[in-house]
């Protein structure tokens, strides 16, 4: 395509758009089941409100185990997994899946730091006056982490779009296909660095957001 306003119109901004979808609701989606992961590790681990480390050295091994794997390679080997929930293994939808299953390990792990760095002080003091398990945990440390948790889920948001990215190769659509089969395929370097550059402003967005956020729960 040499005419520069079909390339922008019927090919790059709905890439942008279809992007944009698959960040947004893995971001929601993986923050959900990470959040709530999160809570089960601290609550369950040795200093953790209710210790039980049979349910904590389960949950932590699986989540390292779905943390190391590479992204490309997670979402091939479900493939089938993903075609059977989906209907599909190709398009965003499809890659919603491994996008959740890679974030959300992720997410977790990082809001498990930022809970554990609440000052031991404030819950032992909540203790004392006889708070609950759950009044310690969303009135104290959640409410302490809410800073800490915004960074979290930003850095999560920017590695969601880097994933996104490279879930064009899959057929995902969004701008990693496009810059892989319209850019790199046909040797149209000004496609292929056109996206780059879009996803770095995405990405500069993305952090701009999460930083003012910061600053106001701060």
């Amino acid at each position: 395509m040499d005419n520069p306003s079909l390339v922008i119109n019927k090919i790059i901004i709905p890439a942008v758009f279809d992007t944009i979808y698959m960040v947004t609701w893995a971001t929601v989606i993986s923050s959900i089941i990470g959040f709530i992961l999160a809570i089960i590790l601290v609550e369950t681990s040795n200093e953790g409100l209710r210790p039980n480390k049979y349910i904590y050295k389960i949950l932590d091994l699986m989540i390292n185990i779905i943390r190391s794997f590479p992204f490309i390679i997670l979402a091939v080997s479900i493939t089938p997994i993903t075609r059977f929930v989906v209907g599909t293994s190709i398009g965003k939808q499809a890659a919603m899946l491994p996008l959740i299953i890679v974030a959300s390990p992720f997410i977790a792990r990082l809001i498990e730091s930022n809970l554990r760095e609440v000052d031991k002080g404030m819950i032992e003091a909540a203790k004392s006056f006889g708070a609950s398990n759950l009044q310690i945990l969303f009135s104290i440390m959640f409410r302490e982490a809410i800073p800490s948790i915004c960074s979290s889920i930003t850095l999560a948001t920017v590695s969601i779009l880097g994933s996104s990215a490279m879930a064009g190769a899959l057929g995902a659509g969004g701008l990693g296909s496009v810059a892989l089969i319209y850019g790199y395929q046909t040797f149209n370097d000004t496609i292929m660095y056109g996206t780059v550059i879009i996803i770095i402003i995405m990405v500069q967005v993305i952090q701009t957001v999460g930083n003012v956020l910061y600053k106001k729960l701060k």
